[in-house]
């Protein structure tokens, strides 16, 4: 059974992590379900996406036992550079790198169940991404959830800002589409303008920038025109390249 379940409907692609037996917790293998999830999305018509989970909980994080080598493929608008919002819908804890993936999402619905924690400095974790929280929500909330790792609810996330709306729990994901549908029927043009627009002047924390560049030369380095090119220039001959 896939890591993943992908659907399209009225304009709205819903993306559900299916993994509630662990909480969600990221392994590589729902990473990667993840990311080529956001790319049928950009490539497809859906205007808007919906990023939820089955289960208790949102996602608690990097599974400790089989953890990601690459968790940032799991990280909207990281992953890849998406033109169209994603809307997260929560429920329960939302850890570590549970908050990367909703972090970078333009929208968030949380269930009054919600709870924010980040707890990799007691666990000796650290991916990277987490610092771009800084230009999410005021600076020293920020720096309170990155450093002590305490619990931080549902109603100060949303009193902050970092939240959009706040609903009993089973309605997270009617109000996510309820938002999602409101995009869907508006102009798409319009739409990934303002939200172009809007992120250039989002401050970005140095993994932000970094991760995707390094994929894309992580991608030459694997790819067979690499390999075509060292070859032609060993047997003296002119390369034949593919673009792959």
């Amino acid at each position: 059974m896939s890591l993943v379940k992908v659907e399209s409907s009225e304009g709205i692609t819903t993306i559900t992590m299916m993994r509630p037996e662990k909480r969600n917790a990221l392994t590589q293998e729902l990473c990667d379900g993840l990311y080529e999830a956001y790319r049928a999305f950009e490539e497809g018509d859906d205007q808007v996406a919906v990023l939820q989970a089955d289960g208790p909980a949102f996602c608690v994080g990097a599974d400790l036992h089989n953890p990601p080598a690459a968790m940032w493929k799991a990280v909207p608008h990281v992953s890849h550079a998406l033109t169209k919002p994603v809307i997260a819908a929560t429920q329960g804890w939302v850890i570590g790198g549970g908050i990367c993936l909703v972090m970078t999402c333009d929208l968030m619905v949380s269930a009054d169940t919600t709870k924010f924690m980040y707890p990799e400095a007691k666990v000796g974790v650290f991916g990277g991404l987490m610092p771009g929280i800084v230009s999410r929500m005021p600076h020293k909330v920020a720096m309170e959830l990155l450093l002590l790792g305490e619990e931080i609810s549902v109603k100060r996330a949303y009193d902050v800002g970092f939240v959009n709306k706040v609903v009993p729990l089973g309605q997270e994901r009617a109000e996510a589409r309820r938002m999602a549908k409101v995009i869907a029927e508006s102009a798409p043009l319009v739409i990934r303008t303002l939200r172009d627009f809007a992120n250039q002047t989002l401050p970005r924390g140095p993994a932000e920038v970094f991760v995707p560049e390094r994929y894309k030369l992580e991608t030459i380095a694997n790819s067979e025109d690499r390999k075509e090119g060292a070859a032609a220039f060993r047997e003296k001959r002119t390369p034949r390249f593919k673009g792959r």
